[in-house]
Parts: structure tokens; sequence; C-alpha cells
């Protein structure tokens, strides 16, 4: 109930912001959406609440319902901020250049909304225990778009209304912006002015791929350098407009670097670095380009957050959170064709993310581009040099070994992947992938392209060492594309919002792979297969898609162990509940021990007609049926969770530093 009150006052709070909306200088529409998408959110939970919940039970069950909101309070916090900073008294032109192709609003704000509105939802439907009309709910038949929309659309916030307003509120800002550039672009204006006016017009509305003359720039009376950034000298740190911005400096005599620059400045994501405009110099062949400030890198904003005091250098939602950005950010790279080809955390920028202690970032993916713009070194392997090859995968370095004038054919769509998988193990570990004196120059790519890996430490979860095994696959085929890497790790962090505990040793751990749902589902939903990154309507299916299957086989388990049992099996001995080949279970801990209690005693209880007093719980309305039997927790078990769907719990195994092979990654 404190978090839905919380929840209220940030509402309320952006209620009486967007009474003055028309001081709103830029991107006005958006802010405006965003006031009406959360409070409609609002609104939806509280008549989910008022139906389903009992006001006196609040102290209780409703304990369910803690983080999903925590979960909710945060994003309407940073909501607010997004708005509050639109009211910012700022230089106009400085505004219009920075905001311009920003798109925050839907990608970033309404995108985590709609990611989080549906764990809020079941945390209700599990407080209420109508288990009765789940059943009739999470169903497949609701798996067409089109039906999905009309049947929960108005309850997962993705009407045909909100829909149509998400794909055109960015666009109705883009116009705006257009007619008050035209017209400050009048004739009586001074020429500095005049030139501001064209280069948003340029950017708003591309002629040709020409950049204007970095003498625009550079003899404007506010520019000033403040700093050098690195020490490469290519990028500084500048005041320009009363702002600060990075200068990036481009040297290069390349007829294709012009157009390719100017493709960088239509591009626009929340989890990739903003290219705001571009200058040219003909004569000495540089270019300039200004992109916003950030923080940090990724590698040094990990070392913060590890110690050898600590065994976790970062909580597995925080690690799980910055996964995914960086996944979106390189789904939305790769729709545009574009493939970096040196993904590392020194090329992954991150700034703080509200006043969180916890290490929640925003994070930008950075140095990607065009070949012209952004190179990879391509020079013989030394022991100097090798730790900026860990990140490649097996099939650049053989290509490098091979065909030293081919390399770039090799960075594909599947190598950035591979070395996304590389990071994710730094964000798990809080170690640089192969960080041991043993590997040097040509013995670690001979030693990666023959399949050696990382070993993780023991306190990494075993459902996220399988994610991570499956990108850094030797085979490129078998690697996820990273579509379907947003969707898992999209349902991989409902699920630690929806289990509390994950922070200790003997954490549940997700009942299913989904890497395997979403294989089932590539499948069914050709248009997920599509290299092109999903609107932010479709997030709610694909969470409910996702959890009717992850219900189906948590169920169909269920009862094949129920079965086994029937068939006049001790249950009070061990137990094969796991598949051999299930990657989430070592072969070696298949076995469960069960509590010597019949499981069947416990089922036949709970599917007695409700009208049985025996069949409900003291105090519990009509109807409200006994959840399956919980399992016992000693060595590796299953439990019951209040969802209806049972969690595998393990005990942890200690291991040696050192690495795997591929033998034992699979």
């Amino acid at each position: 109930m404190e978090q839905f009150r919380q929840i209220g006052e940030v509402l309320g709070s952006l209620k009486a912001l967007m009474v003055f909306q028309h001081e709103i200088q830029v991107n006005q529409r958006q802010c405006c959406f965003l006031l009406d998408a959360f409070t409609l959110a609002y609104e939806t939970i509280a008549e989910e609440m008022k139906g389903n919940l009992r006001f006196e039970e609040r102290h209780t069950k409703w304990k369910v319902l803690e983080q999903p909101m925590k979960e909710l309070y945060k994003i309407s916090r940073e909501a607010e901020a997004y708005v509050r900073k639109s009211f910012e008294n700022k230089d106009w032109w400085a505004k219009a250049i920075t905001l311009y192709q920003n798109r925050d609003c839907v990608e970033l704000h309404i995108h985590n909304l709609l990611s989080c509105m549906p764990n809020v939802i079941e945390a209700i439907e599990t407080a209420g225990e109508y288990e009765h009309e789940w059943s009739r709910k999470y169903q497949r038949e609701w798996f067409d778009s089109k039906l999905f929309q009309w049947k929960y659309g108005k309850q997962y916030l993705v009407s045909t209304e909100i829909s149509n307003r998400i794909d055109g509120v960015w666009n109705e800002d883009r116009w705006i912006l257009l007619d008050k550039i035209r017209e400050k672009r009048i004739p009586r204006s001074n020429k500095y002015t005049e030139q501001l006016a064209n280069l948003l017009l340029k950017n708003l509305e591309p002629m040709d791929d020409k950049l204007l003359p970095c003498s625009f720039l550079l003899g404007s009376k506010d520019y000033q350098v403040k700093r050098r950034l690195g020490t490469s000298g290519e990028y500084k740190e500048i005041s320009w407009l009363g702002e600060t911005f990075v200068l990036r400096h481009i040297r290069g005599n390349d007829q294709y670097l012009n157009p390719e620059l100017s493709h960088l400045l239509s591009l626009s994501h929340p989890n990739i670095l903003q290219y705001f405009c571009g200058f040219n110099d003909d004569e000495k062949n540089e270019y300039f380009m200004i992109t916003e400030m950030m923080s940090r890198d990724l590698g040094s904003h990990i070392k913060e957050f590890y110690s050898p005091r600590k065994r976790i250098p970062l909580s597995v939602p925080v690690a799980v959170d910055i996964m995914l950005q960086i996944a979106r950010g390189m789904e939305y790279l790769h729709s545009k064709k574009i493939f970096h080809g040196d993904l590392n955390p020194s090329n992954i920028l991150v700034k703080p993310r509200g006043s969180s202690s916890e290490g929640f970032v925003h994070v930008k993916v950075s140095k990607f581009g065009p070949s012209s713009v952004t190179t990879p070194k391509h020079k013989k392997i030394n022991s100097s040099e090798a730790l900026s090859y860990i990140w490649y995968a097996p099939e650049v370095l053989a290509g490098q070994e091979e065909s030293r004038h081919d390399v770039d054919t090799k960075y594909r769509e599947k190598s950035d992947v591979y070395s996304f998988g590389m990071v994710c193990f730094e964000l798990l570990s809080g170690k640089v992938p192969f960080d041991d004196a043993h590997l040097q120059g040509e013995k670690m790519t001979r030693n990666i392209r023959a399949g050696e890996r990382p070993l993780f430490p023991h306190h990494c979860p075993k459902f996220m060492i399988n994610f991570t095994k499956k990108c850094w696959h030797s085979d490129p085929h078998q690697r996820p594309t990273f579509s379907s890497i947003s969707r898992i790790l999209r349902y991989i962090k409902r699920f630690l919002v929806m289990n509390l505990d994950h922070s200790y040793p003997d954490a549940p751990v997700p009942p299913v792979d989904y890497c395997d749902i979403e294989s089932a589902f590539l499948k069914n939903f050709p248009s997920w297969m599509i290299n092109e990154a999903q609107p932010v309507s479709e997030i709610p299916l694909q969470m409910f898609a996702y959890r009717v299957m992850e219900r189906e086989r948590c169920m169909s388990h269920f009862r094949d162990i129920n079965e086994s049992s029937s068939d006049g099996n001790s249950m009070s001995g061990d137990e094969h509940v796991a598949n051999a080949d299930d990657p989430f279970i070592p072969v070696s801990e298949t076995k469960i021990t069960v509590r010597h209690e019949s499981i069947n005693e416990r089922l036949s209880t709970a599917r007695r007609s409700p009208d049985t007093k025996a069949n409900r719980n003291p105090g519990t309305p009509k109807g409200r049926l006994l959840r399956p039997p919980t399992l016992a927790r000693n060595t590796r078990s299953l439990h019951s969770s209040p969802e209806n769907h049972m969690t595998v719990v393990s005990p942890r195994k200690w291991r040696k530093s050192g690495h795997a092979s591929d033998s034992e990654l699979s």
C-alpha cells in the first residue's frame, strides 16, 4: 500500500507540473503523453486492486505486490525527471539540438512502463488468489496481437488509442519543432541564428550528405575547449551554447566518410550514443562530430563496485538491467544494418540513473558506425595488445589469421553477440575475461578459437551462466539475435522482480529455460525473427506469451512428477525430475529429495470441490483453492511459488578459478 501511495505522489507531481505545459519549448507532446500513460497505469492498477484484493489482507497477502510496485515507483520517478528536465530554462537552440532526435519518451520511459505493468497485474492476481480466473486468461488463443489488444489492451496499456499515440507522438513533436525553426529563420535574424536554423533544418530534413563547414562551430563566440578526454586526442570536452558536449575529431580523406557521418546524425535511441551535429573542413580533411557527455565507461563502473571483500561486484538485478540496455542499443543498431565489431566495456558508456547507490546506470553503446568511421585494429596480436582481442569472436580471430585484408567481413551480427557474452561475464563476475598471465598473444587466440571460455565464479546464478554460454557459443548460428536477447532479459528481469530472495546462496532459479521458450516462439511468431527493432507496444504481448508458455511447462512438469509417483515409485527416495540435457541443471545434480508425505494426497485435496471446507484456507472466501504442495528445500529441490509455478533450488557448487573448454560449457 505504501508503494502505491508513493506512485500516486509522483503522479500528482507530474500533474502539477503539466499545468504549465505550454512552457515546454521542445517535445511538449511527448511530455503530455507520459502524463496520460502514467495516469492510465495508476487508474488501471487501482481498478485491478479494487476488484481483486481485500483491504484487510494488505499486511499479509499484499506483500507480493511490494517489489513490482517499487519497480513501478522507480520508473515513474524517472519519467517525472524527464518532464522536469524539459522545463529547464536553457538556450532554445541548445535544447533544440540536444532534443530534436531524442526518443527517451517512448523507447525508455514507455518501454519501462509497459515492461513493468504485466508484473504488477500478475502480482495483483496472485494476491487475489483467483486461480480459476487465471486458467481462463492465460490461454494461447490470445497470442494473436489483434485479439490480445482487443481483450487485454486496456489492462496492459496497449489499447488502439494508446498504441497509435506511441507510434505518432515523436513525429508530432518534430513537426512542431520544424515550424518553430522556420519562424525563427526570418530575414531580419542575425547570421549566427540563421546558421543554427540551417543546421537543425538540415538534420530534420536531410537534403544531401554534405556537412556544414567547421568554421561555423570553431568561430562561434561561446565555443570553448575544456579538456582532452583520453590519450588519443580524438575526444575533447567542450562548452557550446551554454551546454557541455563532447567533440570527436576525425581525420580522413575518404570520399564515403562525409555521407557515413551524416548517416550517424539520423540515428537515435536511448541506449546508443547520440550524435547531435557534424561539421567538416574540406581543405584539411577533418571532421568534427558533436556528441552527448557521459560520465565514464562500463569497465570503470564495474571496478568501482568490485573489491576483494565483495563476492558479487554488482547485484544480479543491476547486471541484468545493464545487459538489457546494451542489448536494446545493439538491437537498434543491427536493425539499421550497423555492426559494431568492437563491443567491450570501454566502448559502453554510462551515467548515473537517479540517486540510487546500488549501481543502476543509464547505458549507451558508443564507437559504433560504418567501417570507415570505427575500424578495429588490424595488427598482429602480441602480448601487450592481447587484452583488446579477448572480446573478439572466434570467427573474427580466424579471419585475422587467415586474411588480413578481409577482416571486416567477419564483423557481423553474431560476432557482436559473442562480444556481448563476454561483457555479460564481466558484469556477473567482476573479472576481465581471460585475465590470467598464461593466456597471451597468439596462444590466447588459438585457445579461444579452440573453444576455451572463462570459468564463472561460484556465486554467479546458473541461469545467467547458461544464458551467457548461448551468447558466446562457438557456432555463430547457435547464438541468439539481440532481439531475442532483449526479450529473454526482459523476462529474466520480471523473474527477479517477482522473486525477492534472488541474492541468497540458495535463491530460486527460473523454472524453465527462457532461451528454449524464445526458440519455440520464433517458430510461431515469424515477425519476431525479423532483424528489426520491435515496437514497444508489442512488449505486453511478448511478456504474456512467455508467461503462458512458462505456466504450461511448469504444470506439465508437475503432472509428470505426479504420474511417476502414481506408478508405484516411492517419493521418499531420489527422483529424477530434470532431463539430463537441461542446460540449467548439470547432469550430476538432477536428483531431488522430496518429503515423505504423498504428493497425491495433497493434490487430491486441492482438486476437491470448492464447496468442501477442507479445500479452503481458514477465513478465505468461497472458491479460493489451495495451491499445489510445497516440496522440500533440502539438497536440490523444487518448490511451488505463490504464482503456482515450480522453481528449482540448487546448492552452490564451489569451483576454482580458471577457464573451461567448450566441452565443459555445453
